[in-house]
């Protein structure tokens, strides 16, 4: 460690909304040299989302104000999730080479380039710090020998690194749950940039937005702002909000998928067709408009490891309802 300035390396997977204003702080810190290598450049280029089930091309900027490299992928079989979907070689030099006081990693342990990470900064002697923002054992479409296999292999992963950056109170009490003393334990919350959400949100005209979507100023409006997925559980919102039978109510679907028909239908056999609007996939600079249109954000997940949209609903004055699955809690 130099006498003024830190170095640190943060190794990602790829850019995310919620990482990106992070690093910019850090970035801005007197004491912190960072830069930032991301094993694939997912999300800040456009690319087909099978989640969305269309082209994806975030419209904020994920890769300004933080130095940032590209560290070449050289998997047979690129992607996210998988192994060995991540494989970027050259970390191990530039790791072995850049004199970093400090090395966390954001990827998962499911990729090669988890490991060389691993190695690089171990040979180095740098700080090590492991980032993941699980809170239960449970997974998202697996049955219980994933969770009595991730109770065994986790402890054994994570003793790995010097410490544990979670994002939730639930990180938190999992971690110390499998044995990890609290000092080897930090919550480091998952953020948007505040200041932009709350100036985005106070332009809003909400009689303009309604009327774009054919709902009554003085309706009242349920959100649901997520992929439609089975696990976000979009249905659970549709079934409760038709037998709620609230007058003059609406609900509001934000998001693209594979139960995007299925919902439709679904609404029409329950007649409330004429109350349910499906927005499709909404990009970034037109969240906060429909936010701000609605009056409460409902996000009922059976799998859910954070859920950033609680962040970006609450900032623009949405009380949330979300369940007991969802990780964004502190």
């Amino acid at each position: 460690m130099t006498a003024s300035r830190y170095r640190v390396l943060l190794v990602a997977s790829h850019p995310v909304q919620y990482a990106a204003p992070q690093f910019r702080l850090m970035a801005q810190h007197p004491r912190l040299d960072v830069q930032v290598a991301y094993c694939s450049l997912h999300g800040a280029k456009p690319r087909m989302d099978h989640g969305f089930g269309v082209e994806v091309a975030w419209d904020i900027p994920l890769l300004d104000g933080y130095p940032w490299t590209h560290v070449p992928n050289r998997s047979p079989r690129p992607g996210l999730g998988r192994f060995p979907g991540l494989f970027n070689p050259a970390l191990w030099k530039l790791i072995r080479t850049g004199r970093f006081d400090a090395v966390a990693i954001f990827t998962g342990y499911m990729c090669a380039s988890f490991w060389i990470v691993v190695a690089a900064a171990k040979a180095n002697g740098a700080v090590l710090l492991f980032g993941t923002d699980a809170h239960d054992l449970r997974s998202r479409n697996g049955g219980s020998w994933k969770a009595r296999l991730k109770a065994w292999l986790w402890p054994a992963i994570f003793r790995l690194a010097d410490v544990v950056l979670v994002p939730s109170s639930g990180g938190t009490a999992l971690m110390r749950s499998l044995g990890f003393a609290p000092e080897r334990v930090v919550m480091t919350p998952y953020v948007v940039d505040n200041d932009w959400w709350e100036q985005q949100a106070a332009r809003v005209n909400v009689k303009q937005v309604r009327q774009g979507w054919g709902i009554p100023e003085d309706a009242s409006v349920a959100l649901f702002c997520a992929k439609l997925q089975p696990w976000k559980r979009p249905q659970d919102v549709l079934e409760a909000f038709a037998e709620a039978t609230v007058p003059g109510s609406y609900l509001v679907f934000a998001g693209e998928g594979p139960q995007r028909e299925q919902l439709e239908a679904r609404a029409r056999v329950l007649a409330v067709a004429d109350r349910v609007r499906f927005l499709g996939f909404v990009n970034q600079s037109g969240l906060p408009s429909v936010y701000r249109a609605c009056d409460v954000l409902v996000l009922p997940s059976e799998y859910e490891p954070f859920g950033v949209v609680v962040n970006e609903a609450m900032l623009c004055g949405l009380p949330a309802i979300v369940s007991d699955r969802v990780g964004a809690r502190y």
